[in-house]
């Protein structure tokens, strides 16, 4: 039987502050790296959800998403398993909230509010080329409006192979 391919979908928040940016300072495979708040979509979420949720857990922040920056399709083949991992990447804008005194999610060192050219400064810290991509299209004014997301409930019934 041929392996369905599924690929994984994460979420980011760009969040902007006096001219910073919110990012997070993580360990990761490659060492420690840059990266917004981001994460993978849980199970019975809606995308903004999970971007809520994700900034949150790796910054200690409330986040209002309030438009979507983009939508990207990133491949990588795993160091680990050797196989191709593919990703997509839903990016949204907003507004912070309140900052709450919690630990941050495993693997997160600390969190850092950086300038578009200081961001631009250390592209060997970033997580991805996405890191940058992000903040500059952010910047260009690109939005699509949240109205653009629809998350349905489950109405489907799965249909039987014969």
């Amino acid at each position: 039987m041929p392996r369905i391919w599924k690929p994984s979908v994460t979420v980011a928040a760009i969040i902007e502050r006096d001219g910073r940016f919110l990012l997070v300072e993580e360990e990761t495979s490659d060492g420690i790296r840059l990266n917004q708040p981001a994460g993978h979509l849980d199970p019975h979420e809606s995308l903004e959800q999970a971007v809520i949720r994700e900034t949150l857990e790796e910054t200690a922040h409330d986040f209002t998403p309030t438009a979507l920056v983009g939508m990207y399709m990133s491949r990588y083949t795993s160091r680990r398993t050797g196989e191709e991992v593919t990703y997509l990447r839903f990016t949204f804008c907003g507004v912070p909230g309140a900052e709450y005194d919690q630990p941050l999610d495993d693997g997160i060192i600390r969190t850092l509010w950086m300038t578009r050219d200081e961001i631009a400064a250390c592209p060997e810290r970033h997580r991805s080329p996405l890191v940058l991509q992000c903040v500059d299209e952010y910047l260009s004014g690109l939005r699509a409006p949240l109205a653009l997301l629809h998350t349905h409930a489950s109405v489907f019934k799965e249909v039987e192979s014969t």
